[in-house]
């Protein structure tokens, strides 16, 4: 990404975190306070955004603990259910980060909350960006009863049809694409797919104003949560 482009995303992110600050993200379509979601089928995420040596825009992920009882062996980002004690998604996101990566949420700038996606069990998963304005203040500590690995990748890969292949799939009689981007850092290979990269595509899409290189066809059910319903098992 050239010094240009850079300003214009970073310039950007300054834009979406001041529509942040004047405007709270809309309540959930099924009438739930935004600011006391539900517990137990709710979750959030956290995309967490810094530059990168070479000038370009990098987002921070894991690869999930093989002994974790689902989505074991998986790259993820940092994130889960909502508990009690969460004020909201942003809290969600940043509690879990901190949990799982070690990452300390006053390093974070939030910039926004992106409209939730719903997995085929009913599971509603909130996306938030944020921006780490030092990377070398955060000291990775992954936990490892949850975290094998973490790394961090280029936000716009997800926007480009490089080292990206996609399978056919089908819901409820509606066909929809599953995209799966192959990724190595430090000599290992990782597989980024499904929700993981359904999401980082929506984000990259949102910070570089361009939709991707590529058929996305997402699933019908990720909608579902702004429909005022959720998706069946």
């Amino acid at each position: 990404m050239g010094s240009d482009s850079l300003v214009r995303v970073l310039g950007r992110l300054e834009s979406l975190t001041q529509q942040f600050a004047l405007h709270k993200p809309r309540p959930p379509a099924n009438g739930t306070n935004s600011t006391k979601p539900t517990v137990g089928k709710r979750a959030a995420v956290l995309i967490c955004l810094f530059q990168g040596p070479h000038g370009d825009l990098r987002v921070i992920l894991t690869k999930r603990a093989s002994t974790l009882s689902s989505h074991s062996g998986e790259v993820s980002l940092p994130g889960g259910k909502r508990e009690e004690d969460d004020a909201d998604d942003v809290e969600t996101a940043l509690r879990e980060a901190k949990e799982e990566i070690g990452l300390d949420p006053s390093l974070v700038n939030v910039v926004t909350v992106l409209e939730p996606f719903v997995t085929k069990n009913g599971l509603t998963v909130v996306p938030v960006i944020g921006t780490l304005s030092d990377i070398k203040a955060f000291s990775p500590t992954p936990n490892a009863a949850e975290v094998e690995a973490i790394f961090d990748a280029p936000l716009e890969m997800f926007l480009k049809d490089e080292n990206r292949r996609a399978e056919e799939k089908e819901w409820m009689g509606d066909k929809y694409l599953r995209h799966f981007f192959d990724y190595e850092s430090d000599s290992k290979k990782y597989v980024i797919w499904a929700l993981t990269a359904g999401i980082l595509i929506r984000a990259a899409s949102l910070v570089f104003q361009r939709p991707p290189a590529f058929l996305e066809q997402s699933p019908p059910f990720w909608n579902r949560a702004t429909e005022n319903t959720t998706a069946s098992p």
